[in-house]
């Protein structure tokens, strides 16, 4: 049934059909009181429904509008009017934003530069923190429910599902509220919302926009694809460059790890200017221990790094794309049996053990690699070199700086980090990376697995942040030279390394 034409409250004149929402239908109209353009949301009732359905969806039509009336914020669509007409049909009236939805654009041309997808990020989040503010959590954020105008403005839409603090629930017993794939862990797990809950969603949404599908991947089974969202068990992201370290912290699969909707925009807005993001807080799972064991293998990568579609290519691995993979199988929640706590207490007195006898003969023989322990090449004149020569894997013990490094004590502690590569990259993990090393320490050292020789050249800069040419040769003997950017935190007494980041693409070298 065609409704063009229709008046609606005595003053909204249907034009052309523009969308559809979770709740019905969209129509642009023109408001005859105002002179202005409106967007009217006609909720359709479902065939066959009960009287009590019907009643419950006219509820939640006027919950919607009363929960989105509260929020004005520029990144938000404005709410103006809820009617009844009698007929059983609420209509909403809204803002109307000549635009285009995130997903539409994302169908058109695949994917979005990070810088590009950061910048709508930032908006949208911007509007989510106002309704957090407000006791709103979205529930639904999707590339679908993004409006990127005509103008370049950014708003986000559809509060249909949304729940206020202090309004009564009326979703129906059994509803999941929100778009699978999108969806929170916790939410596929059935969990109550929480602005946490919204803050991945936003998370996946911009995973979504830059690599092309949504982090738990697509399935035409909604089932599978729940059960695969409640396991927190992303694809590593590929493409997401300067945007993986939010990105990273965004999708954690526990709710208490992940950052506010504040921060988060903050963060968004860093990398939209093209400045790194400030430091968030990674998964715990990434994080190193703060002591290091001597000889400890580096733990196997192929489970969460070269995880890829059943027939698809092989994913590189990054060091600055480390995701909160969380094994299956592993406990989700209770306590853990006897018999693997004694396994672990085990373990752990024999790596005591190991570490002492290892630091033990290290001081007899005097020879500690890291800061003053003669591992590194000395800097001078602009330009730094490395040792190809991997050292033997020890434990390192860094002397503690007496005042705030300047630009060569900043260089040497390059130096002398890339000295221990590749051979000893956990132990120069964990005695030259803070806890929130971009990536994770883990993706570092494993692709370290990889490399027989590494070579750091031509380091310019200061302030904190240099960069070089980074020579590797693989264990299969190929060759390729990548420029990065290497990035230093003074802590205290000590300065430490809280990126490494690829600029431009890897070369051959011959």
């Amino acid at each position: 049934m065609t409704v063009d034409g229709r008046v609606v409250a005595g003053r909204y004149r249907l034009g052309r059909r523009i969308g559809s929402g979770a709740m019905g239908v969209v129509w642009q109209a023109h408001d005859e009181l105002l002179y202005r353009t409106v967007a009217v949301k006609q909720l359709l009732l479902q065939p066959g429904q009960s009287e009590a359905d019907a009643e419950e969806a006219r509820r939640r039509a006027m919950r919607e509008g009363r929960i989105a009336a509260r929020l004005q914020h520029p990144n938000a669509v404005a709410v103006f009017d809820v009617v009844d007409e009698g007929d059983g049909m609420p209509w909403l009236v809204m803002e109307y934003v000549p635009s285009r939805s995130l997903s539409q654009l994302l169908e058109e041309q695949g994917t979005l530069a990070p810088q590009e997808a950061a910048r709508i990020g930032m908006h949208v989040a911007s509007a989510l923190a106002a309704a957090h503010a407000a006791g709103i959590v979205h529930r639904d954020v999707k590339p679908g429910n993004v409006l990127l105008g005509d103008d370049g403005t950014v708003k986000i839409t559809d509060f249909g599902i949304s729940r206020a603090q202090g309004d009564s629930t009326v979703t129906a017993t059994g509803m999941l509220a929100g778009t699978p794939a999108y969806l929170a862990p916790e939410i596929a797990k059935g969990h109550d919302p929480t602005p946490a809950s919204d803050v991945f969603s936003l998370g996946a949404t911009l995973y979504a926009s830059v690599e092309g599908i949504p982090p738990f991947g697509l399935s035409d089974n909604p089932l599978a694809l729940l059960h695969k969202v409640a396991s927190g068990q992303i694809d590593p992201p590929r493409q997401a460059g300067p945007l993986t370290q939010p990105l990273l912290s965004l999708l954690s699969s526990e709710p208490t790890e992940r950052v506010t909707m504040v921060r988060c925009r903050d963060a968004l807005g860093a990398v939209a200017a093209g400045q790194p993001a400030p430091p968030m807080p990674m998964p715990q799972q990434m994080h190193m221990p703060t002591v290091a064991t001597a000889q400890r293998p580096a733990p196997p990568m192929a489970t969460r790094m070269d995880q890829r579609p059943v027939g698809g290519p092989s994913r590189s691995t990054s060091t600055t794309a480390m995701p909160p993979v969380r094994p299956k199988g592993s406990q989700q929640s209770g306590g853990m049996g006897r018999g693997p706590l004694i396994g672990i207490a085990a373990a752990i007195v024999i790596a005591v053990i190991v570490g002492v006898i290892v630091v033990t003969n290290q001081m007899k023989d005097n020879t500690g690699g890291g800061s003053g322990g003669g591992g590194g090449s000395q800097a001078g004149g602009g330009t730094s070199t490395s040792s190809t020569t991997a050292p033997a894997a020890t434990s390192i013990n860094r002397q503690p700086l007496s005042g705030e490094p300047g630009a060569e004590v900043q260089q040497q502690t390059i130096s002398d980090f890339f000295a221990q590569l590749p051979g000893n990259a956990q132990n120069a993990a964990a005695a030259y990376f803070t806890p929130d090393f971009l990536g994770g320490a883990d993706a570092f050292v494993g692709e370290m697995n990889n490399a027989k020789s590494v070579t750091l050249s031509d380091m310019q800069g200061g302030d904190f942040y240099f960069q070089a040419k980074e020579h590797i040769v693989g264990k299969d003997g190929s060759k390729s030279v990548q420029a990065v950017g290497v990035g230093l935190k003074w802590a205290g007494t000590q300065l430490y390394i809280n990126k490494i980041e690829k600029v431009g693409a890897a070369k051959p070298e011959s």
